[in-house]
Order: structure tokens, then C-alpha cells, then sequence
């Protein structure tokens, strides 16, 4: 488990961590989301021991990174696939880790079968590696000491389709088999897939959390009647207590679609669609919810 306790960091004049507190439990895919500059990859250094905090505490099984022997074997850590001598090859690399953990070299061999580079890939220079084949090499730097907690940051960039499914299925195999994964992405479907709780940080500090169909929950639903239905349907939802907004096309409210339907059903009231607002998912609740932390504004109008 890893567990975060007011954190704050500051640089200057700029505080890019601001007491931020969560926890990420056994089991589960916690998704860290924000925009760039939010403090996300500031509060996993803090986690990994590779920044200090001003103020607060990160432990990672109940104690502090660098009080863990050994922590490779119990902490997966990969913030940037590109930290790696250029002129090492990947089975180097995987090697010099091996050793220092006191793992058997057989561990190498798994780890490069398990991330899908051949034997011929494992013996080029990491200069000569793309990013999709860096991303694949730094997870197995993180799984390599088999441990229970994953620390990963933008482990996906890099990676086509194939490639985001298989880390999506390795990462989901991981927690189900009771591991803790902490992972910050951009690529908010893929969370929006493999999260069991999300974390959302806006400028240092924490904005929401919880499991992604308590927050999800939020966008509210979308309700059309079939026409002959229409005003019996506003007078179902008006009796449950369901306040609506009118669109031009149907209903749009904050509540569940379990509320929508039970309401519709004991109206017997005739649907042509019920579904999430807008198509509001993943994406859509976390432009709501950092839409102040945004540096793209929406533009409309713009003149060429």
C-alpha cells in the first residue's frame, strides 16, 4: 500500500505539490490524472525517494522508501523510460539490475520475454531504441525484482495500439493477483479502462478522488422519450424529484440512469435512449473538474 500524507513541496516561489494526501491500496489500479505541471510527477518522486518534501509523508508499506532493503524487490518504479545510458543494450541494463538486487540471471531472460523484445533487440544500444521499446524496457526494469507495488509514470507513451492493450492486460494481471499500481497517464480511455480509483490534481493539490463510477457518476445522464412520451416523461422525473435541463433534442440531468429508468419504468414511460450526458466519460469529468488549471482555452471563432 502506499500512503500519502500532506504533501508539499515547493520550488521558490512556485508550490508544486500542496498537501496533498491519498492513499493507493492492494489490489487495485489507481489512476493519477492532471494536467502538465499539476505536480503529478513531483509527488512520485517524493514517493520514490528521488525528491525531498518540504513538509508531510509518503510510505510505501508502512515505511519510507529509503528505509526499504532492497526496495527493487518491493517497489517497480519507472518515471522516465529514457533515464538509461545510451550506450548500454537492454539486456545490459536488465543485467547491472539483476546483480545489484542479487537476482539470478535467468530473471533477465523472463523479464525481455515478458516485455516482448526479441534476443536481437536486447543487444542494441538504447540509443538505438525507440520509445515504445524503451517504455517496454524500463517495465521490466520495474518488474524485474518481482515486487508487490508498481510506481509508473507515462508508461504508455510510445506505444502503439498492441502495445497499450498488452501493458493494459499485464497491469490488470498485476493488480488482480493483489498488487498496487500507481499509474499516471494522458491517455485518459486506457485509464478510463484499467483504473479502479482515480486521484485528480490541479495545481499541487488534490481535486477529486474516489472510484472511477463515483466520479464518473457525476456527469449525469442523458434521457429521451419516444415523442408521444415526452411531457410524461418531464412529469415522471419532476415527481421522483429529479430536476432536469431541457435540451433541444431530450433531458439532461445530474442524476444516475438507475434513477432515470426506476422513475420512467413506474411512469410507464416509453425510452429512446438513456445514457451517460453528452457521451461524458473519463475525459469529460477531468476538463470539468482541472478546468482551471487548463493552459488551452476552448476557442471559438478564431479567425484564420
Amino acid at each position: 500500500m502506499i500512503t500519502v500524507e500532506n504533501l508539499t513541496k515547493t520550488y521558490g516561489q512556485y508550490r508544486a505539490v500542496d498537501d496533498v494526501s491519498f492513499v493507493c491500496r492492494p489490489g487495485q489500479v489507481t489512476g493519477f490524472l492532471g494536467p502538465n505541471g499539476a505536480g503529478k510527477s513531483t509527488t512520485m518522486r517524493i514517493i520514490a525517494g528521488l525528491t525531498p518534501a518540504d513538509s508531510g509523508s509518503t510510505t510505501i508499506g508502512g515505511v519510507r522508501y529509503h528505509d526499504i532493503p532492497n526496495p527493487g524487490t518491493q517497489v517497480g518504479v519507472l518515471l522516465d523510460a529514457s533515464a538509461q545510458h545510451g550506450g548500454r543494450t537492454g539486456r545490459e541494463v536488465l543485467t547491472v539490475g539483476a546483480r545489484t538486487m542479487g537476482l539470478p540471471s535467468s530473471r533477465v531472460d523472463e523479464m525481455l520475454e515478458l516485455v516482448s523484445l526479441s534476443a536481437s533487440e536486447s543487444k542494441r544500444r538504447l540509443r538505438d531504441y525507440s520509445l515504445g521499446m524503451r517504455q517496454r524496457l524500463g517495465i521490466a526494469h520495474a518488474l524485474l525484482g518481482d515486487p508487490k507495488i508498481l510506481i509508473l509514470d507515462e508508461p504508455a507513451n510510445g506505444l502503439d495500439p498492441a502495445g497499450i492493450h498488452w501493458m493494459r492486460t499485464l497491469l490488470r494481471t498485476y493488480a488482480d493477483r493483489g498488487g498496487t499500481v500507481l499509474l499516471s497517464s494522458h491517455l485518459l480511455h486506457e485509464v478510463e479502462i484499467i483504473a479502479d480509483e482515480l486521484i485528480v490534481i490541479g495545481r499541487g493539490r488534490i481535486v477529486a478522488e474516489g472510484t472511477k463510477e463515483e466520479l464518473l457518476h457525476a456527469a449525469g445522464t442523458y434521457v429521451k422519450a419516444v415523442p408521444e412520451h415526452t411531457e410524461q416523461l418531464r412529469s415522471a422525473l419532476d415527481a421522483a424529484g429529479i430536476a432536469v435541463v431541457v435540451g433541444e433534442d431530450g433531458l439532461q440531468t445530474d442524476a444516475s440512469a438507475d434513477e432515470v429508468g426506476r422513475a420512467a419504468a413506474a411512469a410507464q414511460v416509453a425510452l429512446a435512449e438513456l445514457r451517460r450526458a453528452d457521451g461524458a466519460g473519463l475525459e469529460d469529468m477531468f476538463l470539468s473538474l482541472t478546468s482551471d488549471t487548463q493552459r488551452e482555452q476552448p476557442t471559438t471563432g478564431v479567425q484564420s
